[in-house]
Protein backbone atom coordinates (compact mmCIF):
# COMPACT_ATOMS: atom_id res chain seq x y z
CA UNK A 1 0.00 0.00 0.00
CA UNK A 2 1.23 3.45 -0.88
CA UNK A 3 2.42 5.52 2.06
CA UNK A 4 1.57 9.12 1.20
CA UNK A 5 4.25 10.38 3.55
CA UNK A 6 6.79 9.37 0.91
CA UNK A 7 5.29 11.80 -1.62
CA UNK A 8 4.48 14.62 0.76
CA UNK A 9 6.81 17.07 -0.96
CA UNK A 10 6.44 18.27 -4.54
CA UNK A 11 9.53 18.03 -6.74
CA UNK A 12 8.72 20.92 -9.07
CA UNK A 13 5.98 23.22 -10.39
CA UNK A 14 2.58 21.73 -9.67
CA UNK A 15 -1.05 22.38 -10.46
CA UNK A 16 -3.02 21.89 -7.25
CA UNK A 17 -6.70 20.90 -7.24
CA UNK A 18 -9.20 20.40 -4.45
CA UNK A 19 -12.62 18.79 -4.82
CA UNK A 20 -15.68 19.48 -2.69
CA UNK A 21 -17.93 16.52 -3.46
CA UNK A 22 -21.68 16.11 -3.18
CA UNK A 23 -24.28 14.03 -4.95
CA UNK A 24 -25.70 17.00 -6.88
CA UNK A 25 -22.50 18.77 -7.85
CA UNK A 26 -18.73 19.02 -7.52
CA UNK A 27 -16.86 22.24 -6.80
CA UNK A 28 -13.26 22.29 -8.03
CA UNK A 29 -10.65 24.80 -6.88
CA UNK A 30 -7.46 25.07 -8.98
CA UNK A 31 -4.25 26.95 -8.37
CA UNK A 32 -1.71 27.10 -11.20
CA UNK A 33 1.99 27.82 -10.59
CA UNK A 34 2.07 30.48 -13.33
CA UNK A 35 -0.07 33.13 -11.61
CA UNK A 36 -0.89 31.73 -8.14
CA UNK A 37 -4.56 32.65 -8.46
CA UNK A 38 -7.34 30.28 -7.40
CA UNK A 39 -10.07 29.53 -9.92
CA UNK A 40 -13.29 27.71 -9.09
CA UNK A 41 -15.32 25.49 -11.38
CA UNK A 42 -18.61 23.65 -10.99
CA UNK A 43 -19.25 20.17 -12.35
CA UNK A 44 -22.19 17.81 -12.24
CA UNK A 45 -21.87 15.26 -9.44
CA UNK A 46 -20.07 12.15 -10.68
CA UNK A 47 -18.75 13.79 -13.87
CA UNK A 48 -15.22 12.43 -13.59
CA UNK A 49 -14.67 12.75 -17.35
CA UNK A 50 -15.43 16.46 -17.10
CA UNK A 51 -13.03 16.68 -14.17
CA UNK A 52 -10.23 15.01 -16.14
CA UNK A 53 -10.84 17.34 -19.09
CA UNK A 54 -10.67 20.33 -16.72
CA UNK A 55 -7.39 19.02 -15.30
CA UNK A 56 -5.91 18.61 -18.78
CA UNK A 57 -6.83 22.20 -19.67
CA UNK A 58 -5.36 23.58 -16.43
CA UNK A 59 -2.17 21.58 -16.84
CA UNK A 60 -1.75 22.61 -20.48
CA UNK A 61 -2.23 26.29 -19.58
CA UNK A 62 0.36 26.04 -16.79
CA UNK A 63 2.89 24.28 -19.04
CA UNK A 64 2.51 26.92 -21.77
CA UNK A 65 3.02 29.70 -19.23
CA UNK A 66 6.06 28.09 -17.56
CA UNK A 67 7.54 26.34 -20.54
CA UNK A 68 8.15 23.06 -18.74
CA UNK A 69 6.12 20.03 -17.59
CA UNK A 70 4.17 20.34 -14.33
CA UNK A 71 2.78 17.82 -11.87
CA UNK A 72 -0.92 17.60 -11.08
CA UNK A 73 -1.82 17.07 -7.43
CA UNK A 74 -5.45 16.63 -6.41
CA UNK A 75 -7.20 16.08 -3.08
CA UNK A 76 -10.67 15.46 -1.71
CA UNK A 77 -12.16 14.39 1.61
CA UNK A 78 -12.89 10.78 2.46
CA UNK A 79 -16.62 10.24 2.59
CA UNK A 80 -19.73 9.04 0.79
CA UNK A 81 -18.04 8.43 -2.59
CA UNK A 82 -15.49 5.97 -1.28
CA UNK A 83 -12.24 5.62 -3.19
CA UNK A 84 -13.32 5.25 -6.82
CA UNK A 85 -12.49 8.88 -7.68
CA UNK A 86 -9.03 8.49 -6.16
CA UNK A 87 -8.41 5.34 -8.20
CA UNK A 88 -9.62 6.98 -11.42
CA UNK A 89 -7.33 9.98 -10.89
CA UNK A 90 -4.34 7.78 -10.07
CA UNK A 91 -5.00 5.73 -13.21
CA UNK A 92 -4.86 8.98 -15.21
CA UNK A 93 -1.39 9.74 -13.83
CA UNK A 94 -2.56 12.35 -11.30
CA UNK A 95 -1.19 12.38 -7.74
CA UNK A 96 -4.30 12.00 -5.60
CA UNK A 97 -4.66 12.47 -1.84
CA UNK A 98 -7.67 11.51 0.28
CA UNK A 99 -7.89 13.70 3.37
CA UNK A 100 -9.36 12.67 6.71
CA UNK A 101 -11.98 15.43 7.19
CA UNK A 102 -11.71 15.25 10.99
CA UNK A 103 -8.04 16.27 10.79
CA UNK A 104 -8.62 19.59 9.02
CA UNK A 105 -8.20 22.79 11.01
CA UNK A 106 -11.39 24.82 11.49
CA UNK A 107 -12.26 28.29 12.70
CA UNK A 108 -12.83 28.21 16.48
CA UNK A 109 -15.12 31.22 16.68
CA UNK A 110 -18.48 30.81 18.36
CA UNK A 111 -20.23 30.80 14.99
CA UNK A 112 -18.20 29.28 12.20
CA UNK A 113 -19.05 30.32 8.65
CA UNK A 114 -19.29 27.27 6.41
CA UNK A 115 -19.84 27.22 2.66
CA UNK A 116 -18.64 24.96 -0.16
CA UNK A 117 -16.34 27.71 -1.39
CA UNK A 118 -14.71 28.11 2.03
CA UNK A 119 -14.38 24.33 2.40
CA UNK A 120 -12.80 23.72 -1.02
CA UNK A 121 -10.29 26.53 -0.53
CA UNK A 122 -9.40 25.13 2.89
CA UNK A 123 -8.75 21.76 1.24
CA UNK A 124 -6.59 23.44 -1.37
CA UNK A 125 -4.50 25.23 1.26
CA UNK A 126 -4.15 21.99 3.23
CA UNK A 127 -2.84 19.91 0.31
CA UNK A 128 -0.43 22.68 -0.74
CA UNK A 129 0.97 22.89 2.80
CA UNK A 130 1.19 19.09 2.96
CA UNK A 131 3.17 18.97 -0.28
CA UNK A 132 5.53 21.63 1.06
CA UNK A 133 6.45 19.15 3.79
CA UNK A 134 4.05 20.20 6.55
CA UNK A 135 2.83 16.64 7.12
CA UNK A 136 1.09 17.54 10.40
CA UNK A 137 -1.27 20.02 8.69
CA UNK A 138 -3.77 17.21 8.09
CA UNK A 139 -4.01 13.43 7.96
CA UNK A 140 -4.09 11.53 4.70
CA UNK A 141 -6.12 8.35 4.35
CA UNK A 142 -4.27 5.42 2.83
CA UNK A 143 -6.86 3.99 0.41
CA UNK A 144 -7.06 0.19 0.22
CA UNK A 145 -6.87 -1.69 -3.04
CA UNK A 146 -10.08 -2.95 -4.63
CA UNK A 147 -9.33 -6.45 -3.34
CA UNK A 148 -8.58 -5.27 0.20
CA UNK A 149 -11.73 -3.17 0.29
CA UNK A 150 -13.87 -6.06 -0.95
CA UNK A 151 -12.34 -8.47 1.59
CA UNK A 152 -13.72 -6.32 4.43
CA UNK A 153 -17.31 -6.76 3.29
CA UNK A 154 -17.98 -10.06 5.04
CA UNK A 155 -17.17 -9.13 8.64
CA UNK A 156 -18.69 -5.66 8.25
CA UNK A 157 -21.90 -7.13 6.90
CA UNK A 158 -22.00 -9.60 9.78
CA UNK A 159 -21.53 -6.74 12.25
CA UNK A 160 -24.46 -4.89 10.69
CA UNK A 161 -26.67 -8.02 10.65
CA UNK A 162 -25.93 -8.66 14.32
CA UNK A 163 -27.24 -5.18 15.09
CA UNK A 164 -30.40 -5.94 13.11
CA UNK A 165 -30.85 -9.21 14.99
CA UNK A 166 -30.56 -7.44 18.35
CA UNK A 167 -33.04 -4.78 17.21
CA UNK A 168 -35.63 -7.36 16.15
CA UNK A 169 -35.23 -9.36 19.38
CA UNK A 170 -35.64 -6.23 21.50
CA UNK A 171 -38.65 -5.10 19.50
CA UNK A 172 -40.40 -8.46 19.90
CA UNK A 173 -39.74 -8.58 23.63
CA UNK A 174 -40.86 -4.97 24.02
CA UNK A 175 -44.16 -5.62 22.24
CA UNK A 176 -44.96 -8.64 24.41
CA UNK A 177 -43.99 -6.92 27.65
CA UNK A 178 -46.94 -4.56 27.10
CA UNK A 179 -49.14 -7.62 27.68
CA UNK A 180 -47.22 -8.80 30.79
CA UNK A 181 -45.28 -11.48 28.83
CA UNK A 182 -41.67 -11.38 30.04
CA UNK A 183 -40.22 -14.83 29.29
CA UNK A 184 -40.53 -15.10 25.50
CA UNK A 185 -37.20 -15.85 23.79
CA UNK A 186 -37.31 -14.97 20.06
CA UNK A 187 -34.02 -16.75 19.28
CA UNK A 188 -35.34 -20.19 20.21
CA UNK A 189 -36.24 -22.49 17.32
CA UNK A 190 -39.73 -23.05 18.80
CA UNK A 191 -40.56 -19.31 18.86
CA UNK A 192 -43.63 -19.59 16.63
CA UNK A 193 -45.17 -22.49 18.55
CA UNK A 194 -44.49 -20.76 21.86
CA UNK A 195 -46.08 -17.55 20.56
CA UNK A 196 -49.29 -19.42 19.70
CA UNK A 197 -49.55 -20.68 23.29
CA UNK A 198 -48.89 -17.35 25.03
CA UNK A 199 -51.54 -15.67 27.15
CA UNK A 200 -51.73 -12.22 28.69
CA UNK A 201 -51.91 -11.35 32.40
CA UNK A 202 -55.65 -12.10 32.53
CA UNK A 203 -55.50 -15.40 30.61
CA UNK A 204 -56.55 -14.05 27.20
CA UNK A 205 -54.62 -14.95 24.02
CA UNK A 206 -52.31 -12.37 22.51
CA UNK A 207 -54.42 -9.72 20.69
CA UNK A 208 -54.60 -10.57 16.96
CA UNK A 209 -53.04 -7.38 15.54
CA UNK A 210 -50.23 -7.49 18.07
CA UNK A 211 -49.63 -11.14 17.23
CA UNK A 212 -49.43 -10.34 13.52
CA UNK A 213 -46.94 -7.55 14.20
CA UNK A 214 -44.80 -9.92 16.26
CA UNK A 215 -44.98 -12.54 13.49
CA UNK A 216 -43.78 -10.00 10.94
CA UNK A 217 -40.91 -9.10 13.26
CA UNK A 218 -40.11 -12.81 13.54
CA UNK A 219 -40.05 -13.04 9.73
CA UNK A 220 -37.48 -10.25 9.61
CA UNK A 221 -35.54 -11.83 12.46
CA UNK A 222 -35.38 -15.18 10.67
CA UNK A 223 -34.17 -13.49 7.49
CA UNK A 224 -31.39 -11.79 9.48
CA UNK A 225 -30.47 -15.11 11.11
CA UNK A 226 -30.35 -16.82 7.70
CA UNK A 227 -28.09 -14.12 6.27
CA UNK A 228 -25.82 -14.20 9.32
CA UNK A 229 -25.43 -17.95 8.83
CA UNK A 230 -24.55 -17.46 5.15
CA UNK A 231 -22.02 -14.72 5.85
CA UNK A 232 -20.37 -16.71 8.67
CA UNK A 233 -20.13 -19.81 6.46
CA UNK A 234 -18.48 -17.79 3.70
CA UNK A 235 -16.08 -16.19 6.19
CA UNK A 236 -15.13 -19.55 7.72
CA UNK A 237 -14.30 -21.02 4.31
CA UNK A 238 -11.74 -18.25 3.82
CA UNK A 239 -10.41 -18.48 7.38
CA UNK A 240 -9.98 -22.27 7.23
CA UNK A 241 -8.35 -22.38 3.79
CA UNK A 242 -5.45 -24.87 3.76
CA UNK A 243 -3.66 -23.00 0.97
CA UNK A 244 -3.91 -19.25 1.65
CA UNK A 245 -4.22 -17.12 -1.49
CA UNK A 246 -2.38 -14.11 -0.09
CA UNK A 247 -0.55 -12.75 2.93
CA UNK A 248 -3.76 -11.62 4.62
CA UNK A 249 -5.21 -15.14 4.65
CA UNK A 250 -1.89 -16.44 5.97
CA UNK A 251 -2.07 -13.98 8.88
CA UNK A 252 -5.68 -15.00 9.62
CA UNK A 253 -4.63 -18.64 9.94
CA UNK A 254 -1.63 -17.63 12.03
CA UNK A 255 -3.74 -15.66 14.52
CA UNK A 256 -6.23 -18.51 14.86
CA UNK A 257 -3.44 -20.70 16.20
CA UNK A 258 -3.55 -18.76 19.47
CA UNK A 259 -6.00 -19.78 22.17
CA UNK A 260 -8.88 -17.27 22.62
CA UNK A 261 -8.78 -16.10 18.96
CA UNK A 262 -11.42 -17.41 16.58
CA UNK A 263 -12.17 -16.76 12.90
CA UNK A 264 -14.20 -13.57 13.50
CA UNK A 265 -11.56 -11.83 15.62
CA UNK A 266 -8.73 -12.95 13.33
CA UNK A 267 -10.60 -11.75 10.24
CA UNK A 268 -11.40 -8.34 11.73
CA UNK A 269 -7.83 -7.75 12.91
CA UNK A 270 -6.23 -8.72 9.63
CA UNK A 271 -8.72 -7.13 7.24
CA UNK A 272 -8.99 -3.89 9.23
CA UNK A 273 -5.50 -3.46 10.72
CA UNK A 274 -2.71 -5.87 9.93
CA UNK A 275 -2.91 -5.63 6.13
CA UNK A 276 -1.61 -2.06 6.54
CA UNK A 277 2.00 -1.07 7.03
CA UNK A 278 2.80 0.61 10.33
CA UNK A 279 6.10 2.20 11.30
CA UNK A 280 5.86 1.41 15.01
CA UNK A 281 3.58 0.27 17.85
CA UNK A 282 2.27 3.80 18.46
CA UNK A 283 0.79 3.92 14.98
CA UNK A 284 -0.89 0.53 15.54
CA UNK A 285 -2.52 1.64 18.81
CA UNK A 286 -3.46 5.03 17.34
CA UNK A 287 -5.25 3.41 14.40
CA UNK A 288 -7.61 1.70 16.86
CA UNK A 289 -8.04 4.84 18.98
CA UNK A 290 -6.48 3.14 22.02
CA UNK A 291 -3.81 5.75 22.71
CA UNK A 292 -4.02 7.97 25.84
CA UNK A 293 -5.13 11.60 25.49
CA UNK A 294 -3.57 13.69 28.30
CA UNK A 295 -4.70 17.26 28.95
CA UNK A 296 -1.81 19.40 30.18
CA UNK A 297 -2.00 23.18 30.21
CA UNK A 298 -0.30 25.40 32.77
CA UNK A 299 -0.88 23.84 36.16
CA UNK A 300 -3.61 21.52 34.87
CA UNK A 301 -2.66 17.90 34.30
CA UNK A 302 -5.28 15.21 33.85
CA UNK A 303 -5.94 12.16 31.75
CA UNK A 304 -8.95 12.18 29.41
CA UNK A 305 -8.87 8.46 28.72
CA UNK A 306 -8.22 6.88 25.32
CA UNK A 307 -8.53 9.05 22.24
CA UNK A 308 -11.19 6.94 20.41
CA UNK A 309 -9.93 8.65 17.25
CA UNK A 310 -9.67 5.45 15.27
CA UNK A 311 -11.43 2.37 13.96
CA UNK A 312 -14.36 1.80 16.33
CA UNK A 313 -14.94 -1.78 15.16
CA UNK A 314 -11.35 -2.76 15.92
CA UNK A 315 -11.43 -0.97 19.28
CA UNK A 316 -14.58 -2.81 20.38
CA UNK A 317 -13.20 -6.13 19.15
CA UNK A 318 -9.94 -5.63 21.05
CA UNK A 319 -11.69 -4.87 24.34
CA UNK A 320 -13.79 -8.00 23.85
CA UNK A 321 -10.67 -10.00 23.02
CA UNK A 322 -8.87 -8.64 26.11
CA UNK A 323 -11.53 -10.18 28.36
CA UNK A 324 -11.25 -13.47 26.43
CA UNK A 325 -7.47 -13.31 26.74
CA UNK A 326 -7.75 -13.06 30.53
CA UNK A 327 -9.91 -16.17 30.55
CA UNK A 328 -8.05 -18.43 28.10
CA UNK A 329 -4.49 -17.12 28.52
CA UNK A 330 -4.29 -16.64 32.32
CA UNK A 331 -0.57 -17.44 32.50
CA UNK A 332 0.51 -15.06 29.75
CA UNK A 333 2.63 -12.01 30.59
CA UNK A 334 -0.25 -9.66 29.75
CA UNK A 335 -2.70 -11.48 32.03
CA UNK A 336 -0.16 -11.45 34.87
CA UNK A 337 0.46 -7.74 34.29
CA UNK A 338 -3.28 -7.08 34.60
CA UNK A 339 -3.65 -9.12 37.78
CA UNK A 340 -0.60 -7.48 39.35
CA UNK A 341 -1.95 -3.95 38.83
CA UNK A 342 -5.69 -4.46 39.25
CA UNK A 343 -5.75 -7.32 41.72
CA UNK A 344 -9.19 -7.68 43.25
CA UNK A 345 -10.29 -4.26 42.02
CA UNK A 346 -13.73 -3.99 40.50
CA UNK A 347 -15.75 -1.54 38.48
CA UNK A 348 -13.99 1.41 36.86
CA UNK A 349 -10.48 0.35 37.84
CA UNK A 350 -10.97 -3.02 36.19
CA UNK A 351 -12.43 -1.49 33.02
CA UNK A 352 -9.51 0.93 32.72
CA UNK A 353 -7.08 -1.95 33.17
CA UNK A 354 -8.71 -4.08 30.48
CA UNK A 355 -8.47 -1.22 27.96
CA UNK A 356 -4.74 -1.04 28.71
CA UNK A 357 -4.55 -4.79 28.11
CA UNK A 358 -6.39 -4.32 24.80
CA UNK A 359 -3.82 -1.76 23.65
CA UNK A 360 -0.83 -3.91 24.63
CA UNK A 361 -2.46 -7.01 23.15
CA UNK A 362 -3.11 -5.31 19.80
CA UNK A 363 0.59 -4.39 19.55
CA UNK A 364 1.64 -7.91 20.57
CA UNK A 365 -0.66 -9.51 17.97
CA UNK A 366 0.61 -7.12 15.29
CA UNK A 367 4.16 -8.28 16.02
CA UNK A 368 3.01 -11.90 15.98
CA UNK A 369 1.17 -11.51 12.66
CA UNK A 370 4.05 -9.72 10.96
CA UNK A 371 7.09 -11.46 12.49
CA UNK A 372 5.77 -14.71 14.00
CA UNK A 373 6.78 -13.66 17.53
CA UNK A 374 4.24 -15.22 19.94
CA UNK A 375 3.16 -12.94 22.81
CA UNK A 376 5.09 -13.76 25.97
CA UNK A 377 3.59 -16.74 27.81
CA UNK A 378 0.76 -17.21 25.32
CA UNK A 379 -0.43 -20.73 24.51
CA UNK A 380 -1.12 -22.13 21.07
CA UNK A 381 -4.13 -24.33 20.43
CA UNK A 382 -3.48 -28.09 20.70
CA UNK A 383 -1.88 -29.59 17.63
CA UNK A 384 -0.39 -26.33 16.37
CA UNK A 385 3.31 -26.23 15.40
CA UNK A 386 5.71 -24.32 17.59
CA UNK A 387 6.44 -20.66 16.80
CA UNK A 388 8.89 -18.03 17.91
CA UNK A 389 8.35 -16.91 21.50
CA UNK A 390 8.93 -13.49 22.95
Amino acid sequence: MTDHRSIATSNGPSVFLALELSRSGWLVAIQCPSDGRVSRHKLTGGDVDGLLALIVRARSKAERAIGSPVETICCHEAGYDGFWIHRRLEAAGIISHVIDPASLQVDRRARRVKTDVIDVEALLRAVMAYCRGEVQICRMVRPPTVEQEDARRLHRERHRLIKERVAHVNRIKGLLVTQSIYDFEPLRASRREVLDALTTYDGRPVPPHLKQEVLREIDRLELALKQIHEVVAERDVVAAAETPRDGAETMIGQLMRLKSIGPETATVLVREVFYRSFANRREVAAYAGLTPSPYRSGGMNRDQGISKAGNALVRAKMVELAWMWMRYQPKSALACWFVERVGAGKGRVRRIGIVAVARKLLVALWRYATTGLVPSGALLKPGQPEALTA
